[in-house]
Parts: C-alpha cells; structure tokens; sequence
C-alpha cells in the first residue's frame, strides 16, 4: 500500500499537479491506511464509513490550478459546469462544498467523483483502485484550467471581463511555462520487429505524458505493422503501456479489439485513408481551449458542437472538427480521417488533438507539440486583440 501511495503522489508531483508532500491518501484493505498523518484525516474516515469506497485523494494542486479552481468556485454556489468532451463524458460537473465538513462533503461525494472545497483543495475517491482517485483528481486540474480560459476569452471578446478578472489572468498568464519547442528524438523507423514497435509505443507514450500533452489517462496511440495495428487499450495509462497494447489486425479477423481504445475505429480510418503507420491523440489544453472559441454567439447548434458543427474552422493550416467517440453518424471515425489526410493533424472540438507519422512517432509528436505551440500564441494573440 505504501509503495502504491508513493507511486501516485510521485505522478501528481511529476505531472504538476500538486506540490511534494501535499497530497493525503488512504486505502482500505484489511484496515485503512495512510500515506502521512494529518489533521484531516478524522473526516475523511467519516467518509468510508458512510460510502462504498477503497480509497481516497485530498491535496491541494499545485498553481495555477489551485488559485484557478478556487477563482472559478466564487462565482458559483453548486458547481462548476466545465464543457470540454471528456469532462462532459466522466465528471459531468465539479460539486462544490460550502466548507470543510462531512455534512457538506459526503452528500456531494455520493453523486459525484469528487468535491472542491474552496481554500482547502479537492477530494477524489476510487471504488476499486487508488488510480481512480489520481485519474479524477488530475481532470479536475485540467476541467478547471479550460473552463477558466474559455471563460475569460469569451467574456473579453464580449467586453464583459472586470478589471479584478483581467488582473488575475495576467497574475495565471505569467506562471505558465513557455511553449516547448524541440524535443529529444524518438526511435526511428524502420522497425523490424513486434518487440522494437512495442517498445516505440511504450516510448512515445511516456514522451507525450512527460510534455504535458494529455490529462490522466486520456489519449491513445497506434502503430501500424504488418497489416495489424497495435493501439494502447481502453483506460491505459500512456506513461504505463506495457503489457497494455492490442495487436488488431487492419482486416478484424481478431477480437483483440474488444479492450482496445475507445476511438479504434477512428485509428483504423486513418491508416487506411492516409497509408500513415503512427498515430498519436492527446489532449493538450490550449488545443482545446481554442477548439471551443467560436464567435457565433447565436448559433442553433450551441450545446451540441461537438456532435455536429456546421462551421469549417481552422488553426492555421490545421482543421477544427466535431465528433463524437466510436463510430455513430457523428463518429470521430466519419470527421477525423478527412481533416488529417490533407493536414499535419486535425483539433477536434473540446476534445484533444489528432497527428500523423508516416513512419515513425518522431513527425507525430513534433506535429502534436507544433500544434499545441500555435494554440498558446494564438489564445493571446485573440486575448490582446
């Protein structure tokens, strides 16, 4: 269990998400443990006693997020309604607790993943795994820091922003890393064998994670090989791919599918639409950020953009898309395929970025991050407008 728990703070620490020594963990088993002593832990007892849960996550996160979470918390009472896909998919909205108390707590706990308690931090649990816990924990950060961004893009290009908000924004703007640009490289194709791909993958997962450049364990990537496309399965943590890759043959004579990712059919579409062998899929946050900016204000189709938008939209040379994951008449598989064949990569609305390698992940992962580069400039460049 310790090891368990060290492990998780580590990956909080490492994504950062939350400062060294912040975050307070506990697991049941044979009795319930924790990771350190601390005052709270009397209340967060209180909550296994009175839920069906295994563990629990309470920390602080590290800024801006925690500034930002709690700057997003004043403005309302309840909740707070982030609109990006996977927030919209797994979390629904962010309960908020009025203070640090079970009787305001546990209530939200039970219709929710998880609770933010202004001044205090966030509470994530896990019914069978710690992971759980850590997975929601870290989509709070990422939810919080696009609703944040939307928010303040929108209301400035309206002229509604206060001067306390524009003051805070500058205070959040410069605490952000600047945009990466070079990377070490990837292995190199070609690859001669089953284990050099797995190993690529395993490579260009953990590189995709380290950049900051997918939340939890959202994302996917894919290599073709020999007529079979080995893609990272459902709920793969991409940092942690091995032994978590399914090798699905292009003409589906395998059920090996059945555990891969979700957005499979996405994968194969574009393989067999482009001839291209890599594939990565990442939710870097400005990417989404700028995905969602749209000046139609009155447009018919406002709350269902991302199933089917009616406007063709750019960054750049780079395509914004609609869809929805698996492969309905509004499937990722029907819109993605088509914008990357022409393109460096395609941004799907609210929801992440798709890029192509013609050999290897090397071209994928300079695609993604250029990508992501361009969104970071372009969100201020339409801010300082």
């Amino acid at each position: 269990m310790e090891k368990l728990m060290q492990k998780y703070e580590q990956k909080l620490c490492t994504a950062g998400l939350a400062e060294e020594g912040e975050p307070l963990m506990g697991i049941l088993d044979a009795e319930l443990c924790w990771n350190r002593k601390n005052r709270h832990t009397a209340l967060l007892e209180k909550i296994f006693q009175q839920m069906n849960i295994n563990s629990i996550l309470f920390s602080k996160p590290k800024e801006p997020y925690n500034s930002i979470i709690n700057f997003l918390s004043r403005a309302s009472n309840e909740a707070i309604y982030p609109e990006d896909c996977e927030s919209r998919t797994f979390l629904h909205d962010l309960p908020i607790a009025a203070d640090f108390s079970d009787t305001a707590i546990i209530p939200r706990l039970r219709n929710r993943k998880c609770v933010l308690i202004p001044g205090y931090g966030v509470i994530a649990f896990g019914t069978v795994s710690l992971e759980q816990a850590f997975i929601t924990f870290s989509s709070v950060c990422f939810a919080s820091f696009v609703k944040f961004f939307s928010d303040i893009l929108h209301k400035k290009k309206k002229g509604l922003i206060s001067l306390e908000e524009s003051k805070f924004l500058d205070r959040i703007r410069r605490s952000l890393p600047q945009p990466v640009e070079h990377f070490s490289a990837l292995s190199s194709a070609p690859f001669e064998a089953e284990t050099e791909v797995l190993n690529a993958l395993e490579e260009a997962g953990k590189k995709i994670v380290d950049y900051g450049l997918v939340d939890s364990y959202f994302g996917n990537i894919s290599y073709c090989f020999h007529d079979t496309l080995y893609i990272s399965q459902t709920g793969s943590s991409l940092d942690e791919l091995a032994g978590c890759i399914d090798p699905c043959p292009l003409d589906g004579s395998s059920c090996a599918g059945i555990t891969a990712s979700s957005e499979l059919s996405t994968h194969m579409e574009i393989i067999k639409t482009l001839g291209t062998k890599a594939i990565l899929h990442g939710h870097p946050r400005f990417s989404v950020i700028i995905s969602m900016d749209c000046d139609r204000y009155e447009c018919p189709c406002r709350g269902f953009c991302h199933r089917k938008c009616p406007e063709i939209r750019n960054l750049a040379d780079v395509p914004i898309v609609s869809g929805e994951v698996g492969t309905g008449p509004f499937g990722l598989c029907r819109t993605v395929p088509q914008a990357v064949e022409k393109a460096r990569g395609a941004i799907v609305y609210g929801h992440g970025v798709f890029s192509t390698g013609k050999e290897d992940f090397n071209e994928a992962f300079l695609r993604m991050l250029a990508i992501e580069n361009t969104s970071y400039k372009e969100y201020f460049r339409r801010f300082d407008a």
